[in-house]
């Protein structure tokens, strides 16, 4: 397929390896072009996310886009700039015409408890709360989406470096759990998964999450 990716960051970079890996044309929308090395099946081209006008542009033509945008961890405003980066995608996305859309998001918004979600406890971390709840806000937005054909992945609680394995058990609503301690996943398996849902769509217009297969 002609895939568009938006960040090029740790899930992104992961992501980026696996499409190309599978065989897929990819084009990367990128601020600084020259940052990226060149690469069988990989095309680069000036866009900012912020952009929709610039998103439509790059985007159209494509199979499907898929979204890691993140502004950055350090940046004061992180959750004004992701969740207008976001939103910003998706409007370039819809004006594209392209329909299929696949956004990595965070682990906050699943709930540990009948109406409590993990951005909500105490202890979660302040240090990743701001960025948390624009993707919360992300996922609120994209539920009442009614043109695209959108999927939101939210990763395991413990996002990590890691080896591929390609093996990962999926859930929905939740996190996964490894008895009484959260989930994990490696980045490269999470990639794993999102594309195995970009080639044979199980979760159209849903959220799932993923996390590393428990020892037998």
């Amino acid at each position: 397929m002609k895939i568009a990716l938006i960040g090029t960051g740790f899930v992104g970079s992961a992501v980026l390896d696996e499409l190309l890996g599978r065989g897929h044309r990819v084009t990367v929308l990128a601020r600084h072009p020259e940052k990226l090395e060149p690469r069988e099946g990989l095309s680069v081209v000036a866009a900012d996310a912020q952009v929709a006008a610039q998103v439509a542009a790059a985007v159209q033509g494509h199979d499907a886009v898929i979204s890691a945008y993140n502004p950055g961890w350090t940046v004061p405003d992180i959750h004004d700039q992701f969740l207008a980066g976001s939103l910003a995608i998706l409007e370039g996305v819809r004006a594209s015409g392209v329909r299929r859309v696949l956004v990595v998001g965070g682990a906050g918004s699943l709930f540990v408890a009948p109406g409590v979600q993990l951005v909500d406890t105490p202890e979660f971390p302040a240090e990743w709360k701001q960025g948390a709840l624009a993707a919360r806000e992300l996922l609120t937005r994209m539920r009442q989406e009614q043109e695209l054909e959108w999927t939101f992945l939210s990763p395991a609680i413990m996002l990590e470096p890691g080896p591929r394995t390609g093996r990962y058990r999926s859930g929905t609503e939740s996190p996964l759990m490894n008895g009484d301690q959260p989930g994990r996943i490696s980045v490269a398996d999470l990639a794993v998964a999102l594309v195995d849902e970009l080639e044979a769509p199980q979760h159209v217009r849903a959220r799932f999450t993923v996390a590393e297969e428990l020892p037998a």
